[in-house]
């Protein structure tokens, strides 16, 4: 089907796709299930993009992130469309077109329930602390209508309900049916009415587009009437969330989940171990032009290696990772697994490369003179004579890279890779227990880092004895 406009992506010859861009972790909107036993995205919203994609006669692939996140991804492409309880503000009409909204709603404040006695509204939380969800409705109304309060933002709903339960914050501000799920879900917790003066298009959802898909949303808009018209959020889209919740919270041992953790594991390694690898080849290649000596092409390289290695080292590595994304994403559409690869590899790059600079240094010039003495060229020196005593005295500090680049692929949670963070928060959103889960994970960095540190100390051994 072609509406004029390159939103819709290819996949094979004969079916294109949909990618809706979500943020599970708001139920009954969007949240994971376990469907046949399988991990999935469920909710309101699914079924709104499947209507949607059904309707426009396509597939719909659905791709989790941060809330915050994604209006970027969609105005870098990365999505064609977003649905996740968004409101169409008029500071977001500014950005991306919405259609039609599909889902009058309002908000409530989540409180821990031995609290009610104390708390009945926004207005309630002076010299206290509410959170909502960053770049959402709530976080921003919640500045701007209560008063000596503070306003603490969070990328993951999640996230404040664990704030929330160990008391950092005393109430989270979210939608009505979101805060029914949580309270539903965990008898700890209960709802009070926010009381927050909005307008309709604050408490209403719609599906985001990237700006000037008129066509695109005309199309839309014809399945969100049909919606609306015949009630299939009330009717069907919410009733069948909630069975997914009721089935959801069945068994929530942190063991019955065990397939998330190890798909956590599995990324996790998989961006560590091609991470170091192609960040020691970068490493070697800037150290060695970092060093170079003479000639306008040599000091040319010098510079340009260091001016990378200093502005990689002073700059976020968070940053960097959105960056290559959502930034290089605007000249080629990279996924987000080999985007982190990509954004950890780099950063590695620039600290692999000053070790080795070291390394090399610190090797005895008289090695060098030796080995030319022996008709040995320049680069054959550095190969067989330089690099291999220079790697032997920086290995600790090599596998301190790697043991360190094992905790910092957590940072690739941020653009929906599914590594033990972004597992976590899918457990933690799915059994509503927010201790549990991190606990876990934190055992599972120590198993991988311990073992990682023991095979690198073997080898460090060996060396030592060669």
């Amino acid at each position: 089907m072609v509406f004029g406009m390159s939103t819709l992506t290819t996949s094979t010859a004969h079916a294109a796709t949909l990618v809706m861009g979500t943020s599970p972790d708001y139920p009954p909107y969007e949240f994971q299930a376990t469907v046949h036993g399988k991990t999935k995205i469920v909710g309101m919203d699914v079924a709104v993009g499947e209507k949607i994609a059904k309707d426009l006669g396509v597939k719909l692939v659905v791709k989790s992130m941060s809330f915050d996140s994604l209006l970027v991804a969609l105005q870098t492409g990365k999505v064609d469309m977003v649905i996740s309880g968004m409101n169409p503000t008029a500071a977001r009409k500014k950005s991306v077109d919405f259609t039609h909204t599909y889902y009058q709603g309002g908000y409530s404040i989540v409180i821990n329930k031995n609290d009610r006695g104390i708390y009945k509204n926004k207005d309630s939380f002076v010299g206290k602390t509410i959170g909502a969800q960053t770049g959402s409705t709530m976080y921003n109304e919640s500045k701007k209508q209560t008063s000596g309060t503070t306003v603490k933002g969070m990328t993951s709903v999640s996230d404040l309900i664990l704030a929330l339960q160990s008391h950092k914050i005393q109430g989270v501000a979210m939608e009505k049916p979101s805060a029914q799920a949580y309270v539903a879900n965990n008898k700890e917790l209960a709802a009070i009415p926010s009381d927050f003066n909005l307008n309709a298009s604050d408490t209403s959802a719609a599906v985001a587009f990237k700006k000037g898909s008129s066509a695109l949303v005309h199309a839309a808009n014809k399945s969100v009437d049909q919606i609306k018209t015949q009630n299939l959020v009330n009717k069907t889209y919410l009733p069948a969330a909630g069975k997914y919740l009721k089935t959801n919270t069945v068994n929530t041992s942190m063991w019955h989940y065990w397939k998330a953790f190890l798909t956590g594991v599995e990324y996790t390694l998989i961006i560590t171990v091609c991470s170091v690898f192609f960040g020691f080849i970068l490493g070697v290649l800037l150290a060695l032009a970092r060093m170079g000596q003479g000639g306008v092409f040599r000091t040319g390289l010098r510079w340009l290696a260091t001016a990378y290695v200093e502005f990689i080292r002073g700059t976020p590595m968070m940053v960097q990772v959105m960056f290559v994304y959502f930034g290089l994403g605007l000249i080629v559409n990279l996924p987000a697994l080999t985007s982190g690869i990509i954004a950890i590899s780099l950063n590695s790059g620039a600290y692999v490369a000053e070790y080795i600079r070291g390394g090399i240094n610190s090797v005895d010039a008289g090695q060098t003179e030796a080995a030319r003495s022996l008709g040995m060229s320049s680069g054959a020196t550095m190969r067989y004579v330089i690099l291999p005593q220079a790697l032997k005295n920086i290995w600790p500090s090599l596998g301190n890279e790697f043991i360190t680049l094992i905790k910092d692929s957590s940072i690739v949670s941020i653009i929906g890779v599914s590594e033990l963070i972004f597992q976590s928060n899918i457990v933690r959103s799915d059994t509503y227990r927010g201790v549990a889960p991190i606990a876990v994970i934190m055992v599972l960095y120590f198993i991988l880092t311990f073992t990682a540190s023991r095979i690198l100390n073997y080898f460090e051994r060996r060396m030592q004895h060669d």
